[in-house]
């Protein structure tokens, strides 16, 4: 998809997505290796957009697996028509067994689910496993054999080799920590808070019209609440949502009382907004 880390610099930011230069690297890497690429870090700084960015530059259809406790097979690779299976031996009395069963077990009574769907995909895929930290551990021995080899076995079927491997984004908040295994067969990637100059790139950006000044001071405030000891400090996304919300309201420069009365657009608990309140000093950045 790509032809050198450069390109995929330029080729991202098409799409609004700017990229560090180890970023753009490892997507490069994983791209020309053919290998998955497992990106970690807090929630809100692009991993999933990163995803997102990489199908949009590549033209690519988008298959994504969002993660969660519970999830099994049946969700991830395939499950079978039951209904209609019933329904089609209902409609066959006649028939023996071996008859019917040949036929109930075939890719008409078939539900491909996004593992299986980014396996058989015959066009460009790039495959989005979200938040794979908050799956089951045993749904990382299904990804295995999916990320080792690019297959699918199906009992009934046989096994389902990828003609066109798809391009693999596993996401992880590093809520638990995934197996060694799993690990092994990605390239890794950390995405952390950017640093001031890439995130006033990125505000400008996305908040057409904000004035370099306040998107200046907009991104100081957040480094500022990053550095305290908060239960959750606000994400990229949720700087670009308070820089939408000072346009929102009119305001052209950040004073204390547009700060007290916004706060809950970055902070998502209370104690959190008292502490900001208390500790933000306007005056010293």
């Amino acid at each position: 998809m790509f032809t050198s880390v450069d390109d995929v610099s330029a080729r991202l930011a098409e799409t609004g997505y700017l990229a560090s230069p180890a970023v753009a690297t490892t997507v490069f890497l994983a791209d020309r290796l053919g290998k998955p690429l497992l990106v970690e870090g807090p929630a809100g700084v692009g991993k999933t957009e990163l995803a997102k960015a990489v199908a949009a530059v590549a033209g690519a259809r988008l298959v994504r697996l969002q993660c969660y406790e519970g999830v099994d097979e049946s969700r991830a690779l395939y499950e079978w028509n039951h209904a209609k299976q019933l329904l089609r031996i209902s409609a066959g009395r006649d028939e023996t067994w071996d008859e019917t069963r040949t036929d109930i077990f075939s890719e008409e009574f078939l539900l491909p689910r996004p593992l299986l769907t980014a396996i058989r995909g015959d066009e460009p895929t790039v495959l989005l496993i979200d938040e794979t930290d908050k799956a089951d551990v045993e749904v990382e021995g299904l990804l295995l054999e999916v990320l080792s080899d690019f297959q699918v076995t199906v009992p009934e079927l046989g096994t389902i080799t990828a003609t066109r491997r798809p391009f693999v984004v596993l996401t992880s908040n590093a809520s638990r920590e995934l197996s060694e295994a799993l690990r092994r067969r990605c390239l890794f990637l950390h995405i952390g808070f950017p640093d001031e100059e890439l995130e006033r790139r990125i505000v400008r950006l996305k908040v057409p019209g904000i004035d370099a000044a306040l998107a200046e001071s907009v991104v100081r405030v957040v480094a500022a609440l990053r550095a305290m000891d908060l239960r959750k400090v606000p994400s990229v996304a949720e700087t670009i949502d308070w820089a939408r919300t000072l346009l929102a309201l009119g305001a052209d420069t950040l004073d204390e009382r547009v700060v007290q009365d916004s706060l809950g657009v970055i902070l998502k608990h209370q104690d959190d907004v008292l502490k900001a309140g208390a500790k933000l000093d306007l005056d010293a950045m």
